[in-house]
């Protein structure tokens, strides 16, 4: 069941709904600066196929991944030494790497 959430005064209380709704392995809209996202915990396979199956998006097509910091990209990807120093250099910002 689609939900609309809106923040006036109860940010918190939202946040830790969609918290919870991406702890379910459920996608949440979030606007950005330009358009709507769909959002969903990429570190969970059920979450992400929802996405897929949501905007109806072939599988081979990839989705992006955000990261708070470089700290956590290293997590999950592999920086070789000039994407860490794009990164050292650009992050947080308006950069995009794309890396196994």
């Amino acid at each position: 069941m689609a939900r609309t959430l809106t923040i006036d005064g109860q940010e918190n209380a939202v946040l830790a709904e969609a918290s919870a709704v991406l702890a379910r392995g459920l996608p949440v809209a979030i606007p950005t600066e330009t358009v709507y996202g769909l959002a969903a915990d990429a570190t969970n396979a059920e979450a992400v196929r929802r996405i897929y199956a949501v905007k109806g998006r072939p599988s081979i097509n990839p989705l992006i991944c955000h990261m708070s910091d470089l700290a956590m990209a290293e997590g999950y990807a592999t920086f070789d030494p000039l994407s860490r120093r794009l990164a050292e250099a650009f992050w947080p910002g308006p950069l995009t790497l794309v890396l196994p």
